[in-house]
Formats: C-alpha cells, sequence, structure tokens
C-alpha cells in the first residue's frame, strides 16, 4: 500500500482530501456522460438532428468506454495511476470544448468518442484506487464518498446542465465542464500521492476473473438494470416535457438527482442482493406506472422520486458484488464492471432510441419494465449463493 510520510491528522487530512478529490472528479466524468440527458431537445434542434440520434451520442460514449475500462489497464501497464488520471481529465477537458465548438454533429460525436476514453478510465480507476488514499479502517466510507460522486452528478450536474442550456444554450453546459475538468487535474496533482500500480493488469487476470461464476451473475445484472434504466431516462425530457413544459425539466431532475444521493447511502448499506433487489424492484413498478401516473406533473415528480431512490444505489451495490465474487483481483474485476456497465448505458440508450423514433417516446419506459423484471429473476436463481 502507497502511504504519505507525514504526521498522522495531516495524512487522514490529506487522504480525505484525495477521496473528495477522486469524488469530484467521478462526478465531472458521469455529469460528461449524461449531460446529453438533460440537453436532448435543443441539441437536435441546434444539430438538425431527430432526439433518437441526438441520444446516440449517450450510446457511442457508453460503448467507448466500455471498451476503454477494460483496455486501458493492459495498455497503461505501470504508469503511475496519478498521472493516468491526470492526463484523463485533461482529454475530457479538451473533449468537452471541442463538444461545445461543435459545429456540425459529426465533429459533436468525435468529442464524444474522446469522452468515452477518459470516462472509462477513470471510472475504473478512481473505484480500484478508493482504498489505497485512505487508512484501511476507511476504505468503506472513503468508497462511498468516491460513489456518490456519481449521485450528485444527477443532483448537481444533469440539472445544472439543464438549466445552463435552457438560459445560455447547450454548448455553454459542455463548456462548463471542460472548465472543472481542467481544475480538477490540478486539484489530482496536488492531493493524490504517488500511485503506482499494485502489479501489472494482465490478459489473463480478466480472463480469470470472467471464470467466476458469480462475477458473471453479477454481470448480467448490471447488463440488465444499467440498460433498462437508461432505455427510459436517456429519454426523459420528451417523455416529460408535454407534462411539465421545459422550465420545469431542471427540477424535475434535481429531485430525481437528490432521491439518487439518498439511495446511493441507503443501498449502500444492504448487502448486495438485498440492494439489487430494493433497484430492480423500483426501476420496474415506476417504469410500468409511467404512462398512466406520469402523466401529470405531480406524478412525474412522485415516479421520478422513486425512480432516483431505486436507481440511485446501483453502482456502489454491483461494485460490491464484484469485490465479493473476486476480492483478490479488484483491478480486473472492477474492469470488466466498468466495461459491461458503460456498454449497457450504450446499448440502453441506443435501444431506447430505436423504439422512440419508430413507435414514440412515450413507449421506452417497457424496456426498463421487461429487464429489471428479468434482473430479479436472475436474483431469485442465485438467492441461495448471495448473502
Amino acid at each position: 500500500m502507497t502511504t504519505i510520510c507525514v504526521d498522522q491528522p495531516a495524512t487522514d487530512a490529506r487522504a480525505w482530501a484525495a477521496s473528495a478529490t477522486m469524488a469530484a472528479t467521478v462526478f465531472t466524468v458521469v455529469t460528461a456522460e449524461m449531460l446529453p440527458v438533460g440537453l436532448l431537445t435543443p441539441m437536435s434542434d441546434t444539430l438538425h438532428i431527430t432526439e433518437g440520434t441526438a441520444g446516440l451520442s449517450l450510446t457511442v460514449t457508453g460503448i467507448v468506454s466500455a471498451v476503454a475500462a477494460p483496455v486501458l489497464p493492459l495498455l497503461l501497464g505501470k504508469l503511475d495511476r496519478r498521472t493516468v488520471l491526470s492526463g484523463l481529465m485533461v482529454l475530457l477537458a479538451f473533449a468537452a470544448f471541442v463538444a461545445a465548438a461543435a459545429p456540425a454533429y459529426w465533429i459533436f460525436m468525435v468529442a464524444r468518442v474522446l469522452m468515452g476514453v477518459s470516462i472509462g478510465g477513470v471510472w475504473l480507476f478512481t473505484v480500484s484506487l478508493a482504498r489505497r488514499v485512505v487508512p484501511e479502517h476507511a476504505a468503506g466510507p472513503a468508497t462511498s464518498l468516491i460513489f456518490s460522486g456519481i449521485g450528485i452528478a444527477s443532483v448537481l450536474g444533469i440539472p445544472a446542465g439543464a438549466y445552463v442550456g435552457e438560459l445560455v444554450g447547450w454548448r455553454w453546459a459542455f463548456a462548463g465542464v471542460g472548465l472543472i475538468a481542467l481544475g480538477l487535474t490540478v486539484a489530482l496533482g496536488i492531493f493524490l500521492p504517488s500511485l503506482p500500480p499494485e502489479r501489472a493488469v494482465r490478459l489473463a487476470d480478466v480472463r480469470e476473473v470472467l471464470q467466476l461464476k458469480q462475477v458473471r451473475v453479477g454481470l448480467v445484472l448490471v447488463g440488465l438494470i444499467v440498460t433498462g434504466h437508461f432505455a427510459a431516462y436517456t429519454y426523459v425530457r420528451p417523455l416529460l416535457e408535454p407534462h411539465t413544459g421545459p422550465a420545469l425539466i431542471g427540477t424535475l431532475l434535481l429531485a430525481y438527482g437528490v432521491a439518487g444521493v439518498i439511495g446511493n447511502f441507503l443501498t449502500g448499506a444492504l448487502r448486495p442482493t438485498r440492494a439489487l433487489t430494493f433497484i430492480a424492484s423500483g426501476i420496474a413498478l415506476t417504469s410500468l406506472a409511467m404512462p398512466t401516473i406520469g402523466t401529470t406533473l405531480a406524478g412525474s415528480l412522485v415516479l421520478l422520486v422513486i425512480w432516483g431512490l431505486a436507481y440511485g444505489g446501483t453502482s456502489v451495490s454491483t461494485q460490491a458484488w464484484g469485490h465479493a465474487a473476486a476480492p483478490s483481483a479488484p483491478e480486473s474485476s472492477s474492469a470488466v464492471l466498468v466495461g459491461v456497465y458503460n456498454g449497457s448505458i450504450a446499448l440502453g440508450a441506443f435501444t431506447g432510441g430505436q423504439v422512440a423514433d419508430r413507435l414514440g417516446t412515450t413507449t421506452v419506459t417497457w424496456l426498463p419494465a421487461v429487464l429489471a423484471t428479468a434482473a430479479l429473476v436472475v436474483l431469485l436463481a442465485n438467492r441461495s449463493q448471495r448473502g
């Protein structure tokens, strides 16, 4: 384990500053990845594309992130992870500025590809490094803090992007992400200790992890839950606008995000099977109710809060499942988890877009209902093997 050779109080202070910086880094990459969710309508108008096509910007980023997560550890070998994280944030800043200035859809998509490389790497390395920047007894709380960056991105990042898009245009939302990424590049260099890999990740390590049945079960659960969620959530703005109007979208997304942060900490305290059962049940029920109860402002608000509570703990719960399934290979298990997670975001956004363009946006809610129910079946089949 890498230690910081200063007195204990200073060590603790710098360790928690490092954890908070990594949480802010996760917040920024998740915000960058999800920005199109709150900006889908103005983006499609400006770039002269359909909402389904605009949703492909999330698909592309997810695919690249899915590939980058397992490949980057193999390519980067023994490079110091502090240097790697700083470089990935510089890449994110560059990509965000390109997206903000993009005069055409294809240039915007090139920027989203570059974002995907950064996002996949940051997700992987922050998750696997959490336990190395704080004392051993604080590894659990530090991991929860870092994962809270995902929920807080829903609370502040996505709604803030929607508000900025409403006030001064969607391009400024991407430019703001770029500025934040540059600031975090500096903060990572200041607060993170030197973090050489404990050992270089080999392709054989990834293969060995995939041979573990419970790792494979966890990946199936991630695929079902995350694909279903993003099939509908990517198109939440056009789903809500007919009943609420553009001015209230940011407020509704804020309510969803607050519920997501609460869900992150509530489900993080549960054993993985119980947490994922709660998550899948909540997503299935809210998806089924959306076409009827979600046709009013009050109904939309209630369902979004329940949806946020349910989905908020997905990242921390699936990571806990993966760690329990492969405790001796944290970076390899995180690599495949992050890869499948981001691939599922891509698949969900793509599938939802196809359904929205062909059958209408209101039909996308049946996808999470079906896939979350399938996740419940998988959990039931494995209930005797997990806690």
